[in-house]
């Protein structure tokens, strides 16, 4: 690769300095202290502090890539796919009718994919910090869980708008939780506790196998207690990822059983599905909110999406090549062009539909493929293997399933409190799965 010959000339023009700097020789210490950072402030700051954070991580990792000997990148088939997807967005952003505003929504793609490289890059000499990354944001789910219940029990008054009630009776109105995240949101809160509740897991399955069954036990409360709270958030489409991610780890969880547990594991989930059900049953609220998912038109809020959906579809048909340029401020005022009157957005709430609106259908492609390459090679490593490797991979492909399922209804996953998880998930994957590493040492 070209830039791999420009690194090499660089580091041989640096390695002197490389040599006399502690700080440079411990560089990998301030960026785990970074991309830790970056984690913590997910549950208090506001979106720019989180990307603060990130840049940091972003401008560490180049002054490394810059100094460090024999550092260099190296492409995966899901890298490729990637790197078409970023110069797609580009050229859509090159063509957009409102360059300014699309190019400040450029910058912000540019954070994640280098938080991305910053993370992929750290941990593939580093991976011994994974664990400590994964109960990080364990360590969020429980602290937020927490905040979560005791809202719940104050009845915390909304914000804004958050549930049609026209057609509730008193004892169905839901309380809906929105913990610290910022700005303040349930459905924000309840994708964020959604894309890490996996984590949690690293606490239940890694103490199994050293046998410390008390930790063990800790953990699976704290995933627990992040159930409950996705459930007290109100999130409809959260409850939908959440459906999918209880599967996902049912079925994870019987694979790596020992033959002789299977049979307790079966009766035991089926104990823990009842138990949830008549939960569910028991609060009309819960029952209601749940309902309301398939009362289609007859929900203002589903009817709200099926409009923002249909005037989408018609800046689609229009921009169906390269897109309108990212960015939400450069969205709402195209938007505005199509939407029906009274319906005003500020996304297509739907991931895989603004992608297609703000980039066009290439680049949606390219993204696509990207997460079905990683996907895929995720569960072939963790269908061929029983080991801590494949527990990781399980913890990242449950987290991806939940925030893509939550990504059809919702659009909170342009937020940096999700997105970055995401990048942390796929990050997990791309490194675990990479039989030469992620940057191959010369």
């Amino acid at each position: 690769m070209i830039i791999n010959k420009f690194l090499n000339k660089i580091q041989k023009f640096t390695n002197p300095i490389y040599k006399k700097s502690y700080f440079l020789q411990n560089i990998d210490t301030l960026i785990f202290v970074s991309i830790l950072s970056t984690i913590l402030s997910f549950n208090f700051m506001t979106s720019d502090s989180i990307g603060y954070f990130a840049i940091f991580s972003i401008i560490l990792t180049t002054f490394k890539l810059l100094i460090k000997p024999n550092e260099r990148f190296c492409l995966s088939s899901a890298d490729k796919s990637l790197l078409i997807y970023f110069l797609v967005v580009l050229i859509s952003v090159a063509g957009s009718s409102l360059l300014t505003l699309s190019i400040k929504g450029f910058f912000k793609t540019l954070i994640y994919l280098g938080f991305y490289i910053s993370f992929i890059h750290f941990l593939k000499d580093n991976l011994n910090k994974l664990k400590y990354i994964l109960i990080a944001l364990a360590s969020a789910v429980f602290i937020e869980s927490i905040v979560a219940v005791n809202q719940n029990f104050l009845s915390v008054s909304e914000i804004s708008g958050w549930q049609d009630m026209t057609r509730l009776n008193p004892e169905e109105i839901m309380t809906r939780v929105y913990g610290t995240i910022k700005p303040y949101n349930p459905n924000l809160f309840g994708g964020y506790i959604l894309s890490i509740l996996p984590s949690t897991l690293i606490l239940v399955f890694i103490p199994l196998l050293n046998k410390h069954y008390k930790t063990a036990a800790c953990g699976f409360m704290c995933f627990i207690l992040g159930i409950a709270t996705i459930f007290m958030t109100g999130c409809r489409g959260a409850y939908l990822g959440l459906f999918i991610e209880l599967i996902l780890f049912a079925i994870l969880t019987y694979k790596f059983l020992k033959p002789v547990y299977k049979k307790v594991f079966l009766i035991f989930s089926g104990i823990m599905t009842s138990l949830i059900l008549l939960f569910i049953l028991s609060k009309a609220s819960l029952r209601a909110r749940i309902l309301s998912i398939f009362a289609m038109r007859n929900d203002s809020s589903n009817s709200f999406r099926f409009n923002v959906y249909n005037s989408c579809i018609n800046m689609f048909k229009d921009n169906w090549l390269l897109g309108i340029g990212v960015g939400n401020q450069n969205f709402r005022e195209i938007y505005g062009l199509y939407m029906k009157t009274g319906f005003d957005a500020l996304s297509a709430y739907n991931i895989y539909l603004e992608i297609a609106v703000e980039s066009g259908i290439f680049a949606l492609i390219a993204f696509l493929i990207f997460i079905g390459i990683n996907l895929s090679k995720a569960i072939k490593y963790i269908l061929k293997r029983n080991n801590s490797k494949s527990i990781y991979l399980s913890i990242a492909v449950i987290s991806l399933a939940g925030i893509l399922i939550h990504g059809f209804v919702d659009t909170v996953f342009f937020r940096p409190q999700i997105q970055l998880v995401f990048w942390i998930m796929i990050g997990i994957i791309r490194v675990l799965t990479s039989s030469r590493g992620v940057y191959a040492k010369r």
